[in-house]
């Protein structure tokens, strides 16, 4: 039976008797329903049939003085708190269940990860409460930064970190007892970490006084954690970089963060990686690109540009006629990924226009521009105005 039954079912109505009923009336009330209701002598009649069922659920209760004396005081407790038309609970409002979930009085949890009310009413509605403060917890995640230079995110490498956070105590090994010894368990709670506190038909759990909730007693301590089995270390780690990490990527470093609690494995480290810029070649994916500074003439005439890769240099060959701003691709000369290919470089062409022209040089521009003089490049453009101002 659910907690809900208990409180939000009107068994006494079911079977037609008042709150004050004798055993025996309760008794007659359900031999004369179960007559009348019984599915053989209503063959094919569901309506039937799910009175018969809450007719038995509700003299199953009230037939058992026990089951009736926690159902009666639960229905003290709380009124019509949960029937429809009730007065709410504890003074929330006067419109039955509108609003209210009974899932989260019975079956949630507090934000602090505590036992809701189920755990309250634990005994009363024949189910334990939340587990104790003893069972195993897993270590917290925890999360640092590191900082790496531009080769060894592409490569990969190998970073000492350096950490001062909790540990499993390198002495007692995470146990809180002295080496040689160990802890016992809580005679009180059964080690448990919980102890029942009875207050007429409701059972109250709370944290065992004598193990602080942890359901094992110490008796020699420690000298180091002091009992807590955890201590703060300062451990020296060494972080393998994969080939090609990006900026702000968080590498995992399984079982390397706050350890557990009573034999629970450790949390994990996550690592996020900060990459240094490089003062020529930058990143896009798995491919690196690099930008050229190159003359006029280079770009109309051609030639052949020497540039540099990771890995040493590569010849580019650059067509007569090419615009500036192309992007020209060296393949393989990217990224290592991590199916062991490799990314591209990828080369753009930028003219360098000089500041100042004197002497030949200007001379050499001004009779190119007489040359070429009848070269427009912008006459596409000079077209789509005319048609513009003609509209």
């Amino acid at each position: 039976m659910s907690a809900r039954d208990w409180v939000d079912k009107d068994f006494y109505a079911e079977l037609g008797v008042p709150p004050d009923a004798s055993a025996d009336d309760i008794k007659k009330a359900y031999r004369k329903l179960a007559r009348e209701l019984h599915p053989d002598a209503n063959p094919g009649d569901t309506k039937a049939e799910t009175r018969f069922k809450s007719v038995s659920e509700a003299y199953g209760v009230l037939s058992d003085p026990e089951k009736r004396q926690q159902y009666d005081e639960a229905r003290r407790m709380f009124g019509g708190a949960f029937r429809p038309g009730g007065g709410g609970f504890g003074g929330f409002g006067g419109g039955g269940n509108a609003g209210f979930d009974f899932g989260d009085l019975f079956g949630g949890t507090t934000p602090a990860g505590g036992g809701g009310l189920g755990d309250l009413f634990g005994n009363l509605f024949g189910r334990r409460g939340g587990a104790g403060a003893s069972r195993p917890r897993r270590g917290d995640d925890v999360e640092t930064e590191v900082r790496i230079d531009f080769m060894d995110a592409v490569r990969g490498a190998t970073v000492p970190l350096r950490l001062t956070s909790p540990a499993s105590c390198g002495t007692c090994g995470g146990t809180g007892a002295r080496p040689g010894t160990t802890p016992r368990q809580c005679a009180l709670c059964g080690g448990s970490g919980l102890v029942t506190r009875n207050q007429g038909a409701f059972a109250f759990s709370e944290p065992c006084r004598d193990c602080r909730g942890t359901g094992r007693i110490i008796d020699d301590p420690c000298v180091e954690c002091g009992g807590e089995g955890v201590s703060t270390r300062t451990r020296t780690l060494n972080v393998r970089i994969p080939p090609g990490v990006n900026d702000g990527q968080r590498i995992r470093l399984p079982h390397q963060g706050e350890p557990g609690r009573n034999g629970a494995p450790a949390g994990d480290l996550y690592v996020r990686v900060h990459v240094n810029p490089h003062r020529l070649f930058g990143r896009s994916g798995d491919n690196l690109t690099l930008t050229v500074p190159v003359t006029f003439p280079e770009l109309a005439l051609g030639t052949t540009l020497t540039v540099p890769t990771l890995d040493g240099k590569v010849t580019l060959r650059v067509p007569a006629g090419t615009a500036s701003g192309r992007v020209m691709r060296v393949p393989d000369r990217g990224v290592q990924r991590r199916d062991g290919g490799s990314g591209d470089l990828l080369v753009t062409l930028r003219v360098e226009v000089p500041q100042r022209v004197d002497g030949k040089a200007r001379e050499a521009l001004e009779a190119y521009a007489a040359a070429t003089e009848g070269h427009d490049p912008r006459a596409e453009l000079r077209a789509l105005l005319e048609t513009r101002g003609g509209e």
